[in-house]
């Protein structure tokens, strides 16, 4: 499994009718994309659950490094591109992910906490932290799913969950709308520890 993340922060006038239409016309063009677990098409509008800007945050988790591959080089990112120019992706080697209590329902929210590996820190220690915290989170009401990943040449972890309604305020991270999701091989994607 691969974490992948970009995020298109738009200017503060910027009318995010036009994304809500984007991702209602070119949102359901992934719902059968060979590969792809899932794709969140999370948005912050400024203003909102805090956020201080307006930004188009898609979050993916692929089944395979290839179907990524097809994505980022095919008609669908080319058009991200064209449109906004060519954002920074994010990418993360995915460590562990889970279903939780609300899986059966449609997400509304997502959250997304980076924790920096402090350089003194047992990479693994961290990991195995990690790991514990996510076994937590995934039986928290209103979870839909949850996901771990790390990017080891910046020793960064990444925590991703959905959420069928409103975050608990208690939840670290940024905080967005999830407008559609797209689940094509959302069953493909193996449970708890990748490895």
């Amino acid at each position: 499994m691969l974490a992948m993340q970009y995020r298109i922060t738009l200017p503060a006038d910027y009318d995010m009718r036009i994304i809500r239409r984007r991702v209602e016309t070119k949102g359901p063009l992934l719902d059968d994309f060979s590969g792809l677990g899932l794709k969140a098409y999370g948005i912050q509008e400024r203003g909102v659950d805090g956020s201080p800007v307006h930004q188009y945050a898609p979050f993916y988790l692929w089944t395979a490094p290839e179907a990524m591959n097809r994505f980022l080089w095919g008609p669908g990112f080319q058009g991200i591109v064209r449109d906004f120019g060519r954002p920074s992706v994010e990418h993360w080697q995915g460590l562990a992910f889970e279903r939780g209590p609300s899986a059966g329902a449609v997400p509304r929210t997502a959250t997304r906490h980076a924790t920096p590996v402090p350089a003194a820190a047992d990479p693994a220690a961290a990991v195995e932290d990690a790991l514990a915290r996510l076994a937590e989170r995934t039986r928290k009401d209103g979870v839909h799913t949850t996901a771990l990943g790390i990017d080891p040449r910046g020793w960064e972890l990444i925590h991703f969950t959905l959420w069928e309604d409103s975050a608990p305020p208690s939840e670290p991270g940024d905080r967005y709308q999830v407008l559609h999701l797209s689940t094509p091989e959302l069953d493909e994607l193996p449970r708890g520890r990748q490895w």
